[in-house]
């Protein structure tokens, strides 16, 4: 991952709360939406022209590109309301996401960016509904500081366009690094363990977008439903199928956390997991699903 800054990083949430602040007639989100509307969707050609530049270590090209795509991150993260973090929150999550998918995209294998992006938000988001969660079995103060790191995390990531060192991390948190590490450590080691995140909420975002805009994750959801994904997805064996199905919301079916998959499959949570590592496998030759392996 590049060591280099953001030439114009994209707005965070204090920057944002700020704007707010100076006029309360806004809403934060609206702020987001209106800043993400200063940049029209990217064609094909010129996302290949994008991708070939942040190859070359042009930065104004790395901006666009994540600023052309912001409305494809608010548009998964209203799909994830009402799990345990605020939109704001999940749009902040959302964005790290973006930044991986604009670093690791490769525009040689000839499918869209919008798609491979979606998988890097939708597990963006996911561990971050994940980790939030988790935190709560830590104890009282360590989940505190582990919470304060986790948003830290978040935020210098969104502002530097990379992911900030531990080192980084403590000299905001004004936490020792030592200490940084540790609860890094202990928030990690419960990672494996499953948890209920809520139901889905009932505002969705999609009403903040102008009505003659079409909603940019109902386009990825096309592409996602080519006829060589699904024949692809189809020749896994049907356990494993069910689970890709559920984890990456294909064919007519919402995005599931583990947990979520693992009631409606009526199976073990560590067996959903084996799953859907043997389905990746099995799948990371196919280049139109390769994107699925590197998100997970």
């Amino acid at each position: 991952m590049t060591t280099d800054t953001l030439t114009h990083p994209i707005p965070s949430a204090e920057s944002i709360a700020a704007a707010a602040e100076a006029d309360p007639t806004l809403d934060p989100l609206q702020l987001l939406m209106k800043e993400a509307s200063r940049y029209p969707l990217l064609t094909p050609p010129e996302e290949v022209e994008l991708s070939q530049r942040i190859e070359r270590g042009d930065l104004a090209a790395k901006d666009r590109m994540i600023n052309s795509n912001l409305r494809l991150v608010m548009s998964i993260a209203r799909r994830y309301q009402g799990q345990g973090l605020a939109m704001g929150d999940l749009v902040q999550e959302g964005m790290l996401g973006l930044i991986r998918a604009v670093e690791k995209f490769d525009w040689r294998k000839g499918f869209r960016f919008s798609t491979y992006a979606t998988l890097w938000i939708r597990q963006s988001i996911q561990r971050g509904l994940e980790n939030s969660s988790r935190t709560i079995r830590l104890p009282v103060h360590i989940a505190q500081r582990a919470r304060k790191i986790q948003r830290i995390d978040r935020e210098l990531t969104v502002k530097l366009g990379r992911e900030p060192t531990d080192e980084e991390v403590a000299d905001v948190a004004e936490l020792e690094l030592d200490e940084v590490i540790e609860i890094r450590k202990a928030d990690r080691a419960l990672t494996s363990l499953d948890q209920t995140v809520g139901e889905d909420g009932d505002t969705p975002l999609g009403d903040l977008l102008p009505a003659d805009q079409d909603d940019p994750a109902d386009q990825v959801a096309d592409d996602l439903q080519s006829q060589t994904v699904e024949a692809a997805i189809n020749e896994l064996p049907e356990d494993e199928r069910n689970v890709i199905q559920l984890r990456f919301g294909a064919g007519d079916n919402e995005v599931h956390s583990q947990t979520q998959a693992s009631r409606k499959l009526g199976i073990s949570g560590q067996k959903v997991r084996r799953l859907e590592e043997s389905a990746l496998r099995r799948l990371e030759s196919k280049p139109e699903l390769a994107a699925l392996r590197r998100a997970a």
